[in-house]
């Protein structure tokens, strides 16, 4: 797992994070994890709830759910999601906000290797304004530290989950 590095990033750069790891588990044990958004709230400290809305009740490809969230510097607040790739047990994906301009879009990728899977969980910030944008508009001159700080926090984040989902995938166990 490689760290973000310095990149002098600005927002408008559509900066990215990746992670992965490997799990000893069977790619459709590792799916029913990663598309469960219920458990999500469960593997994060930012990430309160979710809940289905429009009539979904569990994933596939154009529903959407709400989460809810919280973070010490950005107070509590929530976005309506859209799942944009749901391919079982290849790719699950959601597009936070309009999903022609999100201002996220997560990715978990699952390729068998080994006799387990190769889980990788990527995210882009941006393009559209997110709460992030409020603090760089606020200190434009520090943009590029505040998008990498933020990186760095969906990083160890994203890092967090990954192990979360390897544990709950090999041994049942959060």
């Amino acid at each position: 797992m490689g760290s973000v590095e310095w990149t002098g990033a600005c927002y408008a750069d559509k900066p990215t994070v990746e992670v992965s790891t490997w799990i000893d588990a069977d790619p459709n044990r590792v799916w029913n994890l990663i598309s469960d958004i219920k458990l999500m709230p469960t593997l994060s400290n930012e990430l309160q709830s979710v809940e289905w809305t429009e009539g979904a009740d569990g994933p596939r490809l154009g529903a959407r759910f709400v989460g809810y969230s919280e973070h010490d510097a950005f107070g509590q607040w929530s976005t309506t999601s859209q799942i944009v790739a749901c391919d079982q047990p290849r790719e699950f994906a959601w597009a936070v906000g309009d999903v022609g301009n999100p201002s996220a879009t997560w990715r978990f990728r699952l390729t068998p290797r080994d006799g387990g899977t190769n889980l990788s969980y990527w995210m882009q910030m941006g393009p559209a304004p997110s709460g992030l944008s409020v603090a760089i508009e606020s200190m434009p001159d520090k943009e590029q530290k505040i998008v990498f700080v933020r990186m760095r926090e969906f990083e160890a984040a994203i890092g967090k989950t990954l192990a979360a989902i390897k544990r709950l995938a090999e041994h049942g166990v959060r």
